[in-house]
């Protein structure tokens, strides 16, 4: 799709890289993330109106560190350097850095030398958010300071005949104070953008354009999870090409209790039709039976996946179109330069598909980010407790219960779990988490049960709060809630006579614990 105009945000690896481009998109410009290693002719149509450097965790002072073209700098656009872009540009710029004598790593307060277009508005001694281990110890020519903190002599910088522009903190995270401003100062009054980009907008012409695309006697298929991504994607192609959509539900046995019922309960009621349902529990079961291993558990699920959906697809009379919930994380990751952004796990979906059934692919959402799915969502009327249920796992609880898989492991993870989400929803709690979830740890302790001694299994509870999912803080549910939760499970749940909560924010864990 087209846009008038755009924010090219270039990644150098920075965890906070995707957080730049929301911004952005937040501001009502669209913007688009591009690896350094992008051929600058690759986005550098009419269409682009400024250019961001992310940060990374390298050092620029290191050989073979990260680098970019210097025609970069020749486009006739604005340019902001972020942390490791600031450094990159007083290196380009003949400007002298040197290693920080430690690496700061969290708040610090600001004081404006020269606030210039950028930091026009921004209040002095207002807080901003530090992460580097390089400092600039003299400017490039032709660059003045805008702004120092107590440790760091130059914590901004510019060019302002270059219209060049760079902060050593990162004004993209929520940390920092005015962050949203800079960054609106930058897209609207240095390069000029006007605030008009809407989601809505995007989804009329991309529901148009799949009208378009397939043709009257085609049908598309669409793996259906129940989850907000393809709940989004079955309304865009229902408006584009009606009962010619044939959802595939594959229900794999590792779904939470109740869950393959409410999903196809919720889509007939939304849709007015019913999904493709396929129940392959016992297939998957029999699969996972004596494997451990979180990875080849993935595999093994994935790879059955696929053949059980590929099996129905092909029975489908005239499905010639694969319809999947890709969202743009997920193209990032793709072609992510590396760094934090690199993969961490593997994950299942039906990327293979389109070539092994001659399918053409159609993926309505791979430009946006999970908040505007949601966004997307409202304005379709979709019920709230399909677009604000938790993210679930591909893998289901297979990846929830650690070690071996078996029927009965999966019945005390099911009912731990359901009472958790339970207690969470009638407390008003299940809304204020990201995401929230048990754990059946392969670990047994001694407890006390009645007049008996127990020796028996122990659920872990996991809550996050998070905006994006790419870091997360552990929820502070209230110790009443929790004590009520753990009662139940012990008292309800045959098999468990410990619960433990999981107080560990992402990084340095994960949000899963496989």
């Amino acid at each position: 799709m087209i846009y008038n105009e755009k924010i090219i945000v270039i990644d150098f690896g920075s965890q906070y890289s995707q957080l730049i481009a929301r911004r952005i998109r937040e501001i009502g410009v669209f913007s688009e993330l591009v690896p350094c290693n992008s051929k600058v002719d690759n986005f550098s149509d009419d269409s682009v109106r400024g250019i961001i450097l992310s940060g990374g965790p390298a050092s620029v002072l290191e050989p073979d560190s990260p680098d970019i073209d210097i025609k970069v700098f020749e486009l006739d656009v604005p340019v902001l350097g972020i942390c490791y872009g600031m450094q990159l540009i007083a290196k380009k710029f003949g400007g002298s850095l040197a290693k920080s004598k430690r690496r700061e790593y969290g708040p610090a307060k600001i004081s404006i030398d020269n606030p210039g277009d950028m930091l026009k508005s921004i209040p002095d001694n207002s807080s901003v958010w530090m992460s580097h281990g390089d400092n600039i110890e003299v400017l490039p020519d032709g660059f003045v300071k805008l702004a120092h903190t107590d440790s760091l002599p130059i914590a901004a910088m510019a060019n302002l005949s270059k219209n060049i522009y760079a902060t050593q903190f990162h004004p993209e995270v929520r940390h920092t104070e005015y962050g949203t401003q800079i960054l609106r100062n930058f897209v609207r009054n240095i390069c000029g953008c006007k605030d008009d980009w809407t989601i809505s907008d995007y989804a009329r012409k991309k529901i148009d354009e799949i009208h378009e695309l397939v043709a009257d006697d085609e049908r598309v298929v669409l793996g259906y999870s129940g989850g907000v991504d393809s709940t989004v994607v079955a309304k865009m192609l229902v408006e584009s090409v009606g009962h010619r959509l044939v959802p595939i539900f594959v229900d794999n046995g590792l779904l939470r209790k109740n869950e393959s019922d409410g999903v196809r309960a919720k889509f007939r009621k939304l849709f007015g039709f019913d999904l493709h349902f396929v129940d392959a529990g016992e297939i998957f079961l029999k699969k996972l039976q004596n494997v451990s291993n979180p990875e080849q558990k993935r595999k093994i699920i994935g790879h059955t996946f696929i053949e059980i959906f590929e099996s129905e697809a092909r029975n489908i009379k005239n499905a010639r179109w694969l319809a999947q919930g890709t969202l743009y994380p997920d193209v990032i990751e793709s072609v992510s330069f590396g760094g934090p952004s690199a993969t961490i796990k593997s994950h299942h979906n039906v990327g293979g598909l389109p070539e092994k059934l001659g399918f053409k692919l159609i993926e309505p959402l791979r430009e946006f980010f999970k908040d505007e799915v949601r966004e997307l969502g409202t304005g379709f009327g979709i019920p709230d407790d399909m677009l604000w249920r938790h993210p679930f796992p591909g893998p289901g609880l297979a990846v929830r219960i650690l070690g071996e898989i078996t029927s009965d492991k999966l019945k005390i993870l099911q009912d731990a779990d359901f009472i958790f989400i339970d207690e969470l929803k009638k407390s008003g709690w299940y809304n204020k988490v990201w995401q929230a979830f048990a754990v059946l740890l392969p670990v047994q302790s001694v407890g006390v049960m009645g007049d008996e001694r127990t020796y028996e299994n122990t659920i872990v509870l996991r809550s996050v709060d998070s905006a994006d999912g790419m870091t997360a803080n552990w929820s502070r549910i209230p110790d009443e809630i929790l004590a009520k939760i753990s009662a139940r499970i012990v008292n309800e749940v045959s098999g468990i006579n410990r619960v433990v909560y999981d107080i560990t924010s992402k990084p340095p864990a994960t949000i899963e614990w496989e």
